[in-house]
């Protein structure tokens, strides 16, 4: 299964960071790419969503419902979906301090499996699903280093 992985440092405190993280539902405020995430449960470890993002490239949406598990000691978020577009999506987010900023780190696990798909189209993928990944950490970063969300600490 391909995978993909982006990591960044963020001049914003950890607690910032996992904050605006875990605030999901505000994502396509600042995410280019990300056009609706709705929560559909939720427990302070737990929740389910349901996204809608968009390959404008190729002009159309892939939607998919993930459950991610947050812990709040580890600073941590592993996710998977549990139904949708992909043929497997999962990954894990990770937020660590590092000196008075946070260094992020997303890696995602995905498989989706088009028939008569060859490896060009695969390639297209995998290097769009890194630009995604990619995108979606800045997005993250000129957020909270704008400091348009309440500083929890």
């Amino acid at each position: 299964m391909p995978t993909v992985e982006s990591e960044v440092v963020v001049n914003a405190p950890l607690e910032r960071v996992y904050a605006l993280a875990r605030d999901i539902e505000r994502f396509p405020q600042f995410m280019e790419n990300v056009e609706e995430v709705t929560i559909l449960e939720q427990t302070p470890e737990r929740q389910v969503s349901r996204w809608v993002g968009a390959i404008k490239e190729l002009r159309r949406t892939i939607a998919w419902t993930e459950e991610d598990f947050w812990s709040d000691q580890e600073h941590t978020c592993v996710f998977r979906q549990t139904e949708g577009d992909f043929t497997d999506y999962s990954g894990r987010w990770e937020f660590a301090a590092e000196g008075e900023g946070t260094r992020l780190r997303l890696r995602l696990d995905y498989d989706y499996n088009v028939p008569l798909v060859g490896a060009l189209i695969q390639n297209l993928l995998r290097k769009k699903m890194q630009a995604n990944t990619d995108a979606m950490l800045a997005a993250i970063q000129r957020e909270a280093e704008g400091g348009s969300i309440n500083d929890n600490r």
